[in-house]
Formats: C-alpha cells, structure tokens, sequence
C-alpha cells in the first residue's frame, strides 16, 4: 500500500526489519524550526558536555582515596578530595542550571512557533474543512502534539547527545583504568540491544495510541461543554449515555497509560538485572585481579561507579534511532496539519479593493460541497480539488457530480450598486449557498463571481473582507464585553462611534440600562443575552464596520413581536446606500426590493428587476410561476389590492 500524503512521506517502515526509517526531509523540516535557537543550542550542548565531564571526577576520586590518601595517611590530600567531593556537584548544579534555562527556553519558544504556525494555518483554511472536523482533535494538535515535539527536541535530543557523549568518555577513562575490566564492562551489551529496540518499538506505537486516543477524548469535551452542546445533551436527556461515551474514553486514555507505565516498569526491571550482572561480573574479574596483585581496590570501586554512567547510556544508545524516530510522532502529527492545503488563497498578485461601488454579478456559477472532499480534515493532505476553472466552462467539472449533490447549478444575474436584493425559495433551495459564495467563505465549483467588475479569486480576501458585512440567522459573541465584541468589527472605533451604531441597531437604550453597560460580559456565545438582543449587537457590530456590501440573513421568524419589529427597522437603516442581498423573510422587505431572485433546488428559476411601471413583485406575481405559489401559500389573500395587482 502506497502512502503519497501526510506523515508517511517523513516515516516509513522497513518491511523486513518494522523498524522506522526517518527521512532527512523530516530532519530538515524539524531543524527549520529550531535554527533561530541555533547558538542557544549550541550553549546546551556546551553544557551537556561540561557536566558530563565533571561527572567523570568522582570516580577518580574515589579511588584515589581509596588507593592513595588513605594508605599514606595523607590529611592534605584527603582535605582536597573532600573538597573535590563537594566543589564538583556544586559546580555540576550550577551549570546544571544553565542547562536548564537554555532547554527551557529553546522548548517553550519552539512551542509558541508552532503553535503560532498551527493557528495561523488553521486560520487560513476554508470553511469547509471546519464543517468536517472536531475541533477538539484541532486542539488535541494546538496542546498535546506541540508540547510533544518540543519534548523530542528538548529531552530526546539532549537525552541522546548526552547518552553518547557519556559512553565515550566514560569507556575512554576505563580502558586507562584497566582494560581488562573494560572487556568484561562491555561483554555483556549485546544482551541490551534486542530487547532494547523491541521495547522501543512497542513505546513508540502505544504513544501513537495514546495521542491519538486523547484526541478524541478532547473533541468528546468539546462538543459536549460548549453552552450548545450542553443545551443539546439536556434538552434531550442524555446526560448519562454522555458521561457513559466519555468515560469509555477516558479509561481508555487511562488504559493506554497503564501500558506505558509498565512497558517502560518491566524494561527498567530487565535493565537492572542485566547492569547487576555486569557489575557483578566486573567485582569478580576485579577481585581477582586484585588477589593476583595486578589491579588496585580503589581501580574496583572507581569501576563499580563507572558501570553505573555505562549500561544506562548504552541502552539508551542501542534505542537511540528508534527512540529518536518516536519522539518525532508529535511533530509527524504537527506537520500533517501544516500541510493541509489551502482550498482558498490569495494569489500573489491579488486586487486590494478601492472605493467599491457595490457591482455584483453571477457567471455561470455551480457549486458542489462534496466536490471539494472534506477540505483537508481527514488530516491526510488529500489535495481540495476545486474543480472548474476561473472562466465559466462548466461541463468537466459537473459531469463529475451527480445532480443530486450540486448546491447550485448555473446561476447567473447582475445586482447593480445600491440595489436591494431579496433571496426567496422554499428550505434547501440554496440561497444561504449564494450567501457564502459572495464573501468567499467557499470558491464556486465552476463558473465566477465578480465584484466591481473584478473576479472574486483575483482580489485579496483580507480587502474582500472589509467591504462585505454579513449578518446570520446564529451571530456569534465572544465570551467577553459588549464593548469588545463590537470592537471587532472596528478595533481602532471611538465611544462614540460604538453609542452611534447601537442606536442605529435600537440596542443602546439596552446596553445603557445595564448595571455595567457596554462592560457587560455576554457570557458563552452570547447566551446572557436574548435572541433579539444578539441579533442587534450582531446588527451594529456590522453597521460599525460601515461596509459597502451587506449579506444579510433576515431571520426574525423566532422572535417576538417587538424584537422583530425592532430588528426590522434596524435593517431597514442599514440597508440604505449600499448594495444588499437579503434572505428575505418578510413580505415587507421582498415588496422593498430592486430584485428578486427565485431559487429552487439549486436552480434560479425565476428573476426580476423592478421597471418604473411595476416592481420586481409585481412582474413575478403576474407570471404565476414559484414565486406566486410561494406568495399566495405564505401570506394568502390578506394584502392590500393595490400588491395582489
């Protein structure tokens, strides 16, 4: 089976031999993020080797109290090693702390650099790889994944340059002790090396499990702990099948570290059993060159200390590669969802938008969401194909997809500056579809948008963003102030621009009879607030941004007489002077518009603009096509003669 994607363009296994191949691009890659700390790095290696070599000393010490001091009753010479004895951890601690500094340093700004790169990639994906993913198992990527790639340049890394720089040096001051010794010292490290790497093997794939299993543990808690989550779970009653889901998910994250737990438990036991025999092995060999008068006790009891700064440093040598392989599972996981692509970008010439009059027009626009797959979120790298191409031809693309899963199929009209636009048709017509299309929240499967004249994929979304104001059925809040959340419309607006857009919205007497005011925190997604009340603050929130675009969902169906009326008039004010599509609702806004346009099952299947002699309304409703059976169904013949004409 052939993997062209995601992690396993970095990682591979050797059929042979299940034993992980890291690629250099992967190194590469890692080393892209670290060479900014390049001489912070350098300052720890430093230090590995420094304390590594202090560490050496004791031994020597020892023996040479033992050999020495002792015997030829020199109290100087014992003053000074007793001196050695305490000067050298000191100095070890000190540096120690260095060491300290500069790996916490390198690890905890590493995180923030990919953690930044995480969010901001995140940020830049299309909508339609949030509608496939949980957003736990993003944030699963954002905490666990980040912290365990720092954990594989921090510890593995400094584990490994300091394991082999140990067994170095320590087997080089050996074999000046006594060679012989060191023979048997090493006899017995073959017996580490399968175990070794059978057991790295193991760790490496329950890691995987275990990331893997938090991650959906994470997304369990986000979904059910968020204000709609939790409604959703109470409204129906399932508190207990919830908590019973979370819990299968919690044991099994609990399991998972169990296993780690004694994997590593059992390892450590086979390890100390091995380091006894060989230190038992050196005893003896040292014992009996001793009796034979060739070798010291002091050489013995040096070794003895030796022995202890050899096998665990061997082990860990042994496993280096794999060890080293496993620790990048996190950065494997990371860099899955750095390689996601970008279904929507800027290309890099993009049009900054000037001046917008407010010019809109459909060419032979289809749309599929399926076309695109799931937009990157089954974090395999699989491309977005967004099918068609810029100029209009629609037949490759759409002999691709079924008609049952086109959204829309080619639409086309014109809106011209400043007119009012109202979308009408039954649910599932794919009117909130042509509201998406416009600020580019999706591309069109085939076909093109232009705004002012200019083709939506040829201007830059940040200026496509300023010149477009849209308002939803659900506005979103942030748990914050009042204050805040109209600020992000506007960071850089004034109080007084605030106060001036709640009253355009009929929300400032509101927010003044507030005991906090425009400091009330809304609470999660707005929920303190009523759903007329967030519907005005989304409504002002937008009439601060002062676009020249609105897209407006006019959704006051589930609201009270007063909040719609409310609502409505806010709509009415902000709908002045700038062109607007609206889902119209109400008869109200539909006799008030320029242009009607009238959708079905994806298909504009009706049109009209309003002449000086008749409206828009009144065109359609003489055809008697959908829109006079729409009419005639939602408000029968309660209307005035002079519309019903």
């Amino acid at each position: 089976m052939m993997h062209n994607s995601g992690w396993w363009k970095y990682i591979r296994y050797d059929e042979d031999r299940d034993q992980p191949q890291l690629s250099m691009a992967l190194l590469r890659r890692v080393w892209g993020y670290a060479r900014p700390y390049q001489y912070k790095t350098i300052g720890l290696l430093v230090t590995i080797l420094v304390i590594t070599g202090l560490s050496l000393i004791p031994p020597l010490l020892y023996r040479d109290l033992i050999d020495k001091a002792i015997p030829n009753r020199d109290m100087t010479r014992l003053n000074w090693l007793a001196l050695g004895m305490i000067g050298i951890p000191i100095i070890n601690a000190i540096i120690g702390l260095a060491q300290r500094y500069l790996s916490a340093t390198i690890g905890e700004h590493l995180i923030s650099d990919l953690r930044n790169a995480l969010f901001n990639h995140l940020h830049g994906m299309g909508l339609r790889f949030f509608t496939h993913s949980k957003t736990g198992e993003l944030m699963s990527r954002l905490n666990n994944d980040v912290v365990g790639a720092q954990s594989a340049l921090t510890g593995t890394f400094v584990n490994v340059i300091s394991n082999v720089v140990t067994v170095a040096s320590t087997l080089t001051i050996m074999v000046m002790l006594e060679w012989r010794l060191t023979l048997l010292s090493i006899a017995i490290v073959p017996i580490f090396v399968w175990p070794t790497r059978r057991v790295g093997r193991i760790l490496r794939e329950i890691r995987r499990q275990s990331l893997n299993l938090n991650a959906k543990m994470n997304a369990l808690m986000e979904e059910t702990l968020n204000i709609n989550g939790v409604l959703l779970v109470k409204l129906f009653g399932r508190q207990a099948d919830e908590v019973k889901k979370f819990s299968e998910r919690s044991v099994g994250v609990a399991n998972i570290g169990v296993r780690l737990a004694m994997v590593g438990r059992w390892f450590f036991i086979f390890l100390g059993l091995i380091s006894a025999i060989g230190t038992a092995v050196v005893f003896w060999g040292g014992g009996y060159l001793v009796l034979q008068g060739s070798c010291t006790i002091g050489t013995i009891v040096a070794f003895g200390a030796y022995l202890t700064q050899l096998y665990g440093p061997l082990s860990s040598i042994s496993n280096a590669y794999v060890e080293f392989a496993t620790s990048m599972v996190s950065f494997e996981r990371v860099f899955e969802v750095l390689d996601l692509p970008l279904e929507i970008e800027d290309k890099p010439d993009a049009v900054e938008l000037q001046d917008v009059s407010g010019a809109v027009s459909f060419h032979n626009v289809s749309f599929s969401y399926t076309e695109g797959g799931d937009g990157g979120a089954g974090l395999l790298g699989v491309s977005a194909d967004r099918g068609g191409s810029d100029n209009g031809s629609t037949a490759p693309a759409l002999a691709r997809i079924p008609d049952c899963q086109m959204a829309l199929q080619n639409i086309s009209f014109d809106i011209k500056p400043g007119e009012l636009v109202a979308l009408v048709g039954p649910s599932g017509a794919g009117k909130t579809t042509i509201t998406y299309l416009l600020p580019r929240l999706y591309d069109p499967t085939v076909g093109y948008i232009c705004l002012d004249g200019h083709n939506l994929r040829d201007v830059s979304q940040k200026s496509l963003a300023q010149t477009i104001g849209m308002v939803t059925q659900e506005n979103y809040l942030f748990h914050d102030t009042l204050r805040t959340n109209l600020l992000y419309a506007k960071p850089d607006a004034t109080q007084t621009e605030i106060e001036a857009a709640c009253r355009a919205a009929n929300i400032h007497h509101f927010i003044d009879s507030l005991p906090d005011g425009y400091d009330t925190v809304v609470g999660e997604r707005g929920y303190r607030l009523s759903g007329g009340e967030k519907q005005r603050i989304a409504i002002a929130r937008v009439i601060l941004k002062d676009p020249r675009l609105l897209v407006l969902d006019e959704a006051t169906s589930s609201l009270d007489s007063q909040s719609e009326a409310l609502i409505q008039e806010a709509l009415e004010r902000i709908m002045q002077d700038r062109t607007s599509l609206v889902i119209a609702h109400r008869l109200s806004t539909i006799l008030a518009a320029d242009v009607i346009l009238v959708m079905d099952h994806g298909q504009l299947v009706e049109q009209a603009h309003s002449a000086k002699n008749a409206s828009a309304h009144e065109i359609l409703l003489a055809r008697g096509g959908l829109y006079a059976n729409l009419y005639h169904t939602q408000f029968g013949m309660g209307v005035d003669a002079r519309i019903v004409a």
